[in-house]
């Protein structure tokens, strides 16, 4: 029988490189791994599920079985890889060894964790899949006070979902500014003056150095002396991509698994793509990336080899009370912001000495001129 061509990962990596695969060839073994249950979802989705009032079932698009049948393929859930061993193109779990043709590494990343101080830590909840979406759902329920640590992308947009959930919110981050890796202070204001209106409240500077149990509930001590009481408290400090087995194997690492234009790593027959994979040096949580991999890495899979390029790649932030698109200046790029606009209306624009737009930040009415923009826009990768 002929090796399988083996993905890690069900996430919306693994899923989407799987299906167009299958576009190009229905007949090549297929088989998928993953820790979790193997549902298919959107992880988007995760920061919508409290204001539509979803339970984790009802964010969920189809049973494991359900894409095996779909897609031609094995899918093994609850099961975890122990080794891959790239020069007999096989991996290990436990001991049991199983063969590969090609391998595709689509693991994702994982929540970075703090430790914190106190007797409470096990009631700090990342939410980075469905999984940890319904045990956060569960601790919740009949819970009212969410503190979200980190003021983020997701930590903004959990702060908007659990608030039209009924939630009151309080979120802590060491920075000046929300998203401070992503907006312009203007455009930053913006999204923070609608979150405030919706009733949440920032604590920006401090960072949490213990959470206690009270009578009624949790204390959070933050280092600045500033006590706020709780009922639980969400994580929402960044991801960092998945690189331990694949440095163990011997592929190249840097922030995330080194691979080439054709997502291909240091060493032959194994790929990567999706929040684990470095991209010709770019790492890039997002869908719009993913979905560009997924598609010309089942090209090359196929036989006909595929480099990836990115376009324009803006990042919609789901901040209902505030729109928001940003699109970041490239890597390696200089250029002077100007902004326009006030009060939830803000169109903060990059352009380089020749007057080249870079980046922009669009909030509120303004992100009705993305479109328009994103045709200015320089590739990322061209």
């Amino acid at each position: 029988m002929n090796a399988p061509v083996v993905i890690i990962g069900t996430g919306l990596a693994g899923y989407n490189v799987a299906r167009e695969f299958r576009k190009l060839d229905s007949d090549t073994p297929l088989l998928l791994i993953t820790a979790d249950d193997g549902r298919s979802y959107s992880k988007p989705m995760l920061s919508t599920g409290f204001g539509k009032n979803k339970e984790a079932d009802g964010l969920s698009m189809a049973e494991p079985g359900a894409m095996a049948e779909q897609l031609k393929a094995e899918v093994r859930t609850h099961t975890r890889i122990s080794g891959i061993d790239p020069g007999h193109k096989r991996l290990w779990i436990g001991e049991e060894a199983v063969t590969y043709r090609d391998l595709i590494l689509a693991w994702g990343a994982e929540t970075i964790r703090v430790p914190v101080e106190g007797d409470a830590a096990e009631l700090i909840f990342p939410i980075n899949d469905l999984e940890d979406y319904a045990r956060f759902r569960a601790a919740a329920a009949g819970k009212r006070r969410v503190l979200v640590l980190g003021a983020g992308l997701i930590g903004c947009e959990f702060a908007n979902d659990l608030i039209l959930g009924g939630y009151e919110i309080d979120l802590v981050a060491p920075c000046e500014h929300v998203m401070p890796t992503l907006l312009h202070p203007a455009a930053a204001a913006a999204v923070q003056a609608g979150l405030e209106g919706l009733g949440a409240r920032f604590h920006l500077g401090p960072v949490l150095n213990r959470l206690q149990r009270t009578a009624d509930g949790l204390e959070a001590h933050l280092s600045d002396g500033k006590v706020i009481p709780c009922d639980l408290v969400v994580s929402a400090i960044g991801l960092r991509p998945r690189v331990d087995l694949a440095a163990a194997a011997g592929l190249q690492i840097n922030r995330g698994i080194m691979v080439d234009r054709h997502l291909k790593t240091s060493h032959a027959n194994i790929y990567a793509l999706g929040d684990c994979a470095e991209v010709d040096g770019l790492n890039l949580l997002y869908v719009m990336p993913l979905m560009t991999c997924a598609r010309a890495l089942a090209q090359t899979l196929a036989g006909n080899a595929t480099a990836v390029s990115y376009g324009p790649m803006p990042v919609t932030v789901k901040t209902p009370v505030c729109p928001l698109v940003v699109s970041p200046p490239p890597r390696g790029t200089e250029g002077v912001w100007s902004v326009e606009g006030e009060g939830a209306n803000i169109k903060a624009l990059c352009r380089d000495a020749s007057g080249r737009l870079l980046g922009y930040a669009l909030t509120g009415s303004a992100v009705m001129e993305k479109l328009a923009l994103n045709k200015e826009l320089p590739p990322l990768l061209a």
